[in-house]
């Protein structure tokens, strides 16, 4: 997911896929230590989405509150 994509959402819509990929990313760590995935490169990219979401909640919670 892009930033263009990520800053197109809505807050609602944010909190709910942030909320998603992170239960994703806990179960595709459980996953992969229980059996090696295919491509490990996965969590990395799922991780840095989930960053990217929570950066764009934070900033709109900091523009929200000035």
């Amino acid at each position: 997911m892009k930033n263009a994509e990520v800053k197109g959402l809505s807050t609602k819509e944010l909190k709910e896929r942030a909320d998603a990929e992170a239960a994703s990313l806990d179960q595709m760590k459980i996953n992969h230590s229980i059996s090696p995935l295919d491509s490990p490169a996965k969590i990395k990219q799922l991780r840095r989405t989930v960053a990217r979401l929570k950066t764009e909640l934070r900033q709109r919670e900091k523009q929200t509150n000035n």
